[in-house]
């Protein structure tokens, strides 16, 4: 479509959004042996630690909030790679970026695709793997609420890992050691969450930052990765 001028008009930002992640829903849906690596490895971890260390469900119900956190930890970083992957190698994102168009929504659009595709399952299997670690039922809500939280911020603080080794060919190892510090502090408060459940303590104070964290990444994460994409294309 054309502008009264006669050049091409570009696509408001809400189109824009929308035709991004509708794009990456169907890329995802159609790649599902994509989709199903993380949930394989989260669901294979777990279950590998009662035969590994103890089926005894006192040593378990210890080592549950952090073991579970962890493992979602590393089943996101597992598919962070992918997040502008295609994109790039088949020259869309090089067109994305000369064409004027807001990156920043076009980074929301594909992050929210890759929580769907990531965080959301790993979330609905919370109840699932605090059963096999032996979690007390009070710690499965939680789990749930703490996972739905920290799950967001990993995916948008991944996201800038992903954008700055987009161009690097077997940039893994790199995405993982740039990204890893910076999930620290969610893993910290994510397994302190279920932890005081677990000891009836207070555990409003740590969602209320797990909260904080997800809100603060939502506004800087997308611009931190749309800079890192123009670094990485010019570079």
């Amino acid at each position: 479509m054309s502008s009264p001028s006669g050049l091409p008009r570009l696509p408001g930002l809400i189109e824009a959004f929308n035709t991004t992640f509708k794009k990456e829903i169907i890329i995802g849906f159609r790649n599902r042996g994509d989709l199903a690596n993380p949930l394989i490895f989260f669901l294979c971890i777990i279950v590998f630690v009662p035969l590994g260390i103890s089926p005894d469900g006192k040593v378990l119900v210890g080592l549950a909030p952090g073991m579970i956190w962890i493992v979602a930890l590393l089943a996101t970083l597992l598919s962070l790679d992918r997040i502008f992957q295609s994109d790039f190698e088949d020259g869309s994102l090089e067109q994305m970026i000369v064409s004027g168009q807001s990156l920043y929504w076009m980074v929301i659009a594909k992050v929210l695709v890759h929580w769907f595709m990531t965080g959301l399952p790993l979330t609905l299997l919370a109840p699932l793997l605090g059963v096999m670690m032996s979690l007390p039922e009070e710690g499965y809500l939680p789990l749930m609420v703490s996972l739905f939280l920290g799950t967001g911020s990993l995916s948008l603080i991944g996201s800038i890992g992903a954008a700055l080794t987009v161009a690097l060919r077997r940039g893994g190892l790199l995405l993982s050691l740039i990204i890893m510090p910076l999930y620290v502090p969610v893993l910290i408060f994510g397994s302190a969450v279920v932890r005081n459940a677990i000891d009836n303590s207070p555990i409003v104070g740590q969602t209320a930052i797990l909260g904080a964290f997800l809100i603060l990444s939502l506004v800087l994460a997308p611009l931190a990765a749309a800079g890192a994409l123009k670094i990485s294309i010019n570079g």
